[in-house]
């Protein structure tokens, strides 16, 4: 059964700063990551995903971005949201430990830092070990499932948080293109019918933003935590490493393909890092991650 591990619980941790941060692009009053499981960017291209494809045209992208060394999900998902490689953040395993205590990132996740900030936070995973990422406290709204769980029932429940709440941190998780991967293949006809449905699951948490009449003051950046070859994905293998990543919004520049500039090598720190920066929160000395301004028209 999927059930809501952790509801409102963050803000009534953390006390509301007197004033709220201070954002470099005031337009810009939330931040909705998306990370599409095992998305590899080639097939993200080839298959039927015209959701996918309007963000790019409306906004900045690389297909070239990379991911962690280790390209495997809850390490390369944990330091997409803590700025910060997996040696630091400690999370190098990925799967559910049958722990007595249950253990955290040694650093706090970019949801835990916008909570303190006194921001309205949610986390929306379509795997049980997200709970790792789902510190008590440190998020306003999650789901998290405790059985197994698909894109249908992600896309449902961040439409349902966005709506009641219209956080201005949301992170969605979208694990089905990745299990197909590992069951039928990367690029099987398979995978590519899984990403076109992932594509209008995607297109179904845009249109809720624009219910809850807030997508026209927020970034969605999509993006991955690893590709993957034959049935699997691994360490170092540049199949698995790199990954799609895609900012679209207001202050975002148009079509703007991020490789035109050869020192940039998006990585996926810079996710967590890129949002700080949105929301106006500091960049911490030990990020190994740093904000992506090349896709931002206002930038420093």
């Amino acid at each position: 059964m999927i059930g809501l591990l952790a509801a409102t619980v963050g803000s009534a941790q953390f006390a509301t700063p007197v004033a709220p941060p201070k954002r470099p692009l005031p337009e810009v009053e939330h931040v909705v990551i998306v990370s599409i499981d095992g998305l590899r960017p080639d097939r993200l291209l080839l298959a039927d995903t015209p959701t996918l494809h309007a963000l790019v045209r409306g906004g900045a992208y690389t297909f070239w971005a990379k991911t962690t060394a280790v390209s495997i999900t809850l390490p390369s998902h944990t330091s997409m949201v803590t700025g910060v490689v997996p040696d630091r953040h400690g999370i190098t395993w990925n799967y559910d430990l049958p722990l007595r205590e249950p253990v955290y990132p040694r650093v706090p996740t970019v949801m835990e830092m916008a909570t303190r900030a006194g921001y309205v936070t949610a986390m929306i995973a379509g795997k049980t070990k997200f709970d790792t990422l789902n510190k008590p406290g440190t998020i306003t709204h999650a789901f998290v499932p405790t059985g197994s769980c698909n894109n249908e029932t992600v896309a449902t429940e961040a439409e349902k948080i966005i709506l009641a709440f219209k956080p201005a941190l949301t992170f969605v998780h979208f694990p089905d293109v990745d299990a197909v991967g590992h069951a039928k293949g990367w690029g099987s006809p398979e995978q590519f019918q899984k990403i076109a449905e992932t594509d209008r699951q995607l297109a179904r948490v845009l249109a809720a933003l624009d219910q809850a009449g807030i997508r026209g003051s927020t970034v969605v950046i999509v993006t991955a935590d690893h590709g993957g070859a034959g049935l699997s994905h691994g360490a170092e293998d540049a199949r698995s490493r790199h990954i799609p990543w895609i900012a679209n919004g207001p202050g975002v520049r148009k079509f703007a393909d991020l490789t035109q500039d050869a020192r940039l090598e998006v990585r996926t720190e810079d996710t967590c890092a890129t949002t700080c920066w949105l929301l106006g929160l500091a960049q911490q000395p030990y990020f190994d991650g740093h904000p992506v301004y090349a896709a931002f028209e206002r930038a420093p």
